[in-house]
C-alpha cells in the first residue's frame, strides 16, 4: 500500500475548544477538513517508534467515515499499531483506559459528546495523550498553529476495513486490531467496585432504570448492569447506539432525559435512576422522587467513596471545576484533604491526577471521575452510587438527607442562554469584566457584592497559568454567581450563569431551589444586563 501526499490549504477555524474540535457535520464533510486536522495532530504530538494509537467514537453519523481515514493517515505517519473499537464504538472513558492499559502514545475520540447527532447534527475530533487524558492547552495550541500552515496530508492508499469483525489487519506497515469495545472497561469496573454487594441488593429487590439515550453507553450498560450485576432485562433503555441518537439530544439532564425524570417522580419509580450522554463521560443521578445535582453528587460520592474497594484507603484530594458548587470543599475540609478549584475542562484535572494530588474530580456539567482513567466517566459514577447505596442500605433520598444534615446544603442551579449571537455575548462579558474592580460594596436586588473577579488558574504542578476562565461574583452573605461562555457548542454562543447559596446543617435543608436562588438570579440579570444585551427574559435551559 503506497503512501500518498495530498496537497491542501489551511482552514482558519480549526481551533480546539475545551473538548477538541467540534463543528457541524457539514463542516467536517468539506474535502480535506477532517484530514487537515488529523494530520495537524500527527505533525505535533510526540510519539516513539513503534507507537500505538487508540481510535473510537460514540457511534454518531460520520464516525465510520472519519475512522477509515484516521487509520490510513495514522499508517502513513508511522504508527505501528492501531486499536479500533468494533463498529467504531469506544466510550471516552474506555478510550482513556485502553490508552493507559496498552501503553499507547495517545488516542482519537470521534465525538461531539452531548451535542445532537445525525446528518444535520454535530461531529468532533479530540486527541488524548499517553496518560489517557485530553491534550493539554499547550498541545491543542500547537495543533491549531499547525492547522494554519499545513500544506499536505499523508495517507496510505487502500480499501476500507470491515469494522464489524474482530481481528487483525495490515494497513501499510501498521497493524490494525478491531477489538471488543466493552470487555476491558467492564473488567476494570469490576475491579473497582463491590459487585457482590450490589448483586446482593439486586437479588433482594433493588431496582433501577438506566437511559443510554441511544448513545455509546448502551452496550457497556447492558454488560455491566444486566449481565454482571443481575438487573432485569430492560433495565437499560434506549440501549442500541444510533447514528442520530434516535433523534434525541444525548445530554443527561432534566430537560433531555425527561422521560426518566417523569418515571422517577411517579408511583412506578424504581429505586434508582441514571443516564449517560453521547460519549459516556457524563451522568445523571436521580432517586425515587429525588434529583441529585452533579455538584451534590460529587460531594456525596467523595464523602462515601471509602465504601468501594478501590477507595477503601481514603482519598488523597478532590478537584472541582470553578463553577461547580463548593459542596465538595466542605467534604474535603472534614476529611482533612485538599480541594482544588480548576477551570472548566477535564484536561485541567490531568496534572493533579498524574501527580497523585487528587483521587476524585467533578464538574457541574455532570462529569465525575477518579484516578482510574484520565476522563470523566458516567458509568463509573453510577456504579459508585450503586456501591454506596448497597453497602449503606439507604435510598437516594435518605443518603442525600443524611449528607445535608452533616455538611449543610449548597442550593445550586445553572441557567443556560443558548444560540446567542456571539458578538452580543462577547459584548456582555467584556462590559461586565470591565466593571469588576468597582463592584465591591455595590448592591443589586438587595444583595451586596463582597468581591468580584475574573478567575485565573495557576497549575500547582507545572505552574502553567490559565486566565479569563469565568467571572465570579461573591455576595456578602457568601452566595455566589459565576458567568462564563461555553466552549462545547458548534453554533452561536452559550452563556452559562451559575447560582449558589449555602445553608448550614441547622438551616433550611428542604427548600425549593428556584425560590432559594430567586434573588441571586434577579441580581445577576440586572448586573449583567441580560435583557439589554441579549434581548432575553428567561434562560433556555435551567438545570
Amino acid at each position: 500500500m503506497p503512501t500518498i501526499s495530498f496537497p491542501t490549504t489551511p482552514f482558519a477555524d480549526q481551533k480546539p475548544g475545551t473538548s477538541g474540535l467540534r463543528k457541524k457535520v457539514r463542516v467536517f464533510e468539506q474535502p480535506g477538513y477532517a484530514e487537515n486536522f488529523l494530520q495537524s495532530i500527527f505533525d505535533v504530538v510526540a510519539r516513539s517508534e513503534g507507537a500505538t494509537l487508540v481510535i473510537g467514537g460514540d457511534g454518531r453519523y460520520y464516525n465510520r467515515t472519519v475512522i477509515q481515514q484516521a487509520i490510513r493517515i495514522a499508517a502513513a505517519n508511522g504508527y505501528a499499531r492501531a486499536l479500533v473499537g468494533r463498529g467504531g464504538i469506544l466510550s471516552t472513558p474506555a478510550v482513556s483506559h485502553l490508552i493507559r492499559k496498552s501503553g499507547a502514545s495517545g488516542g482519537l475520540i470521534l465525538s461531539a459528546s452531548h451535542n445532537p447527532a445525525g446528518r444535520d447534527g454535530d461531529f468532533g475530533i479530540k486527541y488524548n495523550g499517553a496518560n489517557g487524558g485530553p491534550a493539554t492547552e499547550q498541545v491543542t495550541d500547537a495543533i491549531y498553529a499547525r492547522s494554519l500552515t499545513i500544506d499536505r496530508w499523508l495517507a496510505v492508499e487502500g480499501p476500507d476495513l470491515d469494522l464489524e469483525q474482530l481481528g487483525c489487519h495490515r494497513v501499510g506497515a501498521m497493524n490494525v486490531e478491531i477489538i471488543d469495545p466493552v470487555t476491558d472497561y467492564a473488567d476494570l469496573m469490576e475491579e473497582l467496585f463491590d459487585f457482590a454487594a450490589i448483586r446482593e441488593a439486586v437479588a433482594a429487590g433493588f431496582t433501577m432504570a438506566f437511559d443510554a439515550m441511544h448513545a455509546v453507553t448502551g452496550p457497556y450498560a447492558v454488560e455491566l448492569f444486566e449481565k454482571r450485576l443481575g438487573f432485569a432485562a430492560g433495565t437499560v433503555r434506549n440501549a442500541v447506539p444510533l447514528e442520530d441518537f434516535g433523534g434525541g439530544h444525548p445530554d443527561p439532564n432534566l430537560v433531555h432525559a425527561r422521560d426518566l425524570h417523569d418515571l422517577m417522580m411517579s408511583k412506578a419509580a424504581p429505586d434508582f435512576g441514571a443516564a449517560s450522554d453521547g460519549d459516556g463521560d457524563r451522568n445523571l443521578i436521580i432517586g425515587r422522587g429525588c434529583y441529585i445535582t452533579p455538584s451534590d453528587s460529587l460531594a456525596m460520592l467523595a464523602a462515601n467513596a471509602h465504601l468501594a474497594p478501590a477507595y477503601a484507603r481514603g482519598l488523597r484530594g478532590i478537584a472541582r471545576s470553578m463553577p461547580t458548587s463548593t459542596a465538595a470543599d466542605r467534604v474535603a475540609a472534614e476529611l482533612g484533604i485538599p480541594c482544588f478549584e480548576t477551570p472548566t475542562g477535564w484536561k485541567f484535572f490531568g496534572n493533579l491526577l498524574d501527580a497523585g494530588m487528587v483521587t476524585i474530580c467533578g464538574e457541574e456539567s455532570a462529569g465525575t471521575g477518579s484516578d482510574h482513567v484520565r476522563e470523566k466517566d458516567g458509568l463509573w459514577a453510577i456504579l459508585l452510587w450503586l456501591n454506596i447505596l448497597a453497602v449503606r442500605n439507604l435510598s437516594v433520598a435518605d443518603l442525600a438527607r443524611a449528607h445535608w444534615e452533616r455538611f449543610g446544603r449548597n442550593y445550586y442551579a445553572r441557567h443556560d442562554y443558548e444560540d446567542l449571537p456571539a458578538a452580543d455575548a462577547a459584548v456582555l462579558m467584556r462590559r461586565l469584566e470591565s466593571v469588576l474592580p468597582d463592584l465591591a460594596g455595590t448592591a443589586y436586588s438587595g444583595l451586596e457584592i463582597k468581591k468580584a473577579d475574573s478567575f485565573t488558574y495557576d497549575d500547582p504542578v507545572d505552574g502553567a497559568s490559565s486566565r479569563n476562565q469565568g467571572l465570579r461574583i461573591l455576595f456578602k452573605d457568601d452566595s455566589r454567581a459565576v458567568l462564563r461562555l461555553s466552549g462545547t457548542g458548534t453554533e452561536g454562543a452559550t452563556l452559562r450563569i451559575y447560582l449558589e447559596r449555602y445553608q448550614s446543617p441547622g438551616g433550611n435543608l428542604s427548600g425549593d431551589t428556584t425560590e432559594i436562588l430567586a434573588d441571586i438570579a434577579v441580581a445577576v440579570s440586572e448586573l449583567a444586563g441580560i435583557r439589554e444585551h441579549l434581548g432575553r427574559d428567561q434562560p433556555d435551559v435551567v438545570t
